[in-house]
């Protein structure tokens, strides 16, 4: 078994979890890493083929290498965006869950000046 290989059997074992955690978790939470583990995945497949072209003695593929560094920084700023909207809605809620059957709060009234 050559190194490639080994990366594509690792990718895909990445992306299997991530999916078996994002089907079977209900916390909003545990749902975004498991799709930061689905991303890993993605990412260390990309790597894999980007190298591709350096084994046999030529410079790696650019367009690869470009996607990988780009979907790092998309991934890291999108983790970001929803790990502050779940902490806005347990800020607001009081819950990270969407239970249709949870009591909503009652509006704050303004005191009387």
């Amino acid at each position: 078994m050559n190194t490639p290989t080994l990366f594509g059997l690792c990718a895909v074992a990445l992306v299997g979890v991530g999916l078996y955690g994002l089907i079977v978790n209900p916390q909003p939470l545990r749902k975004i890493l498991a799709f930061n583990l689905i991303g890993s995945g993605v990412f260390l497949l990309f790597g894999a083929i980007a190298r591709r072209g350096a084994t046999v003695g030529m410079g790696g593929d650019p367009v690869p290498q470009a996607l990988l560094i780009t979907g790092i920084v998309v991934a890291f700023s999108a983790t970001a965006l929803a790990v502050a909207l779940v902490q806005r809605l347990f800020d607001e809620a009081g819950s990270v869950t969407l239970a249709p059957d949870a009591p909503a709060r009652a509006p704050v009234e303004p005191p009387d000046a």
